[in-house]
């Protein structure tokens, strides 16, 4: 009977790694982004019950190559523009499918002021999307990222997801993303 809970232990264990590894499979890490090094000291305490999402309202990407060169431009304008101690935001979204580390599970972001980001971990759509919806494989790179964060440990199996404007005076992430987010079942306004 003991042998049979300790291989039944070992199935669960090796099916959760599993599912970490697939729903995590998406992120590009900073390094494979030529992201410059992050200031950042302070940390986040996990697991995190908020996510809050927004959008760059900059230019939007469409393959890796471009994706890159546009999570490295959002990065150089908050740390040589704004003189943040790395990109605001934990994970940036690509139109590529693909998820960019920004600042990570274990850093706080400066995506949503002093209130929010201490408590949330903050996502980014690259692109602009007041007028335009982000493309389906996008959208499910977020979800994937979501399933991430709750199979580390690193959010909170119960997380909400609000927009940037439910927490702050802003249109991000932009009308037609805000209507899909209002539709994932973690939303909460």
């Amino acid at each position: 009977a003991m042998l049979t809970c300790a291989l039944l232990a070992l199935l669960a264990l090796g099916a959760a790694r599993a599912q970490e590894t697939a729903a995590c499979s998406s992120v590009v890490p900073r390094r494979e982004w030529k992201a410059m090094a992050s200031e950042c000291r302070d940390r986040l305490k996990l697991p995190v019950r908020y996510v809050i999402v927004s959008h760059t309202a900059g230019s939007t990407c469409a393959s890796p190559a471009l994706c890159e060169q546009q999570a490295r431009n959002v990065q150089y304008y908050h740390m040589r523009e704004k003189g943040w101690c790395d990109v605001g935001y934990n994970f940036l979204i690509g139109e590529d499918g693909l998820v960019y580390e920004g600042r990570g599970w274990n850093f706080k972001g400066a995506h949503s002021g002093p209130t929010w980001n201490p408590m949330s971990i903050g996502i980014s759509f690259m692109g602009n999307y007041m007028e335009r919806v982000p493309p389906a494989r996008a959208l499910r790179a977020a979800q994937n990222l979501l399933a991430c964060g709750v199979a580390r440990g690193a959010l909170s199996p119960r997380y909400e997801v609000k927009g940037h404007r439910d927490v702050q005076q802003t249109l991000s992430p932009g009308d037609q993303l805000y209507n899909i987010i209002q539709t994932w079942p973690h939303y909460r306004e």
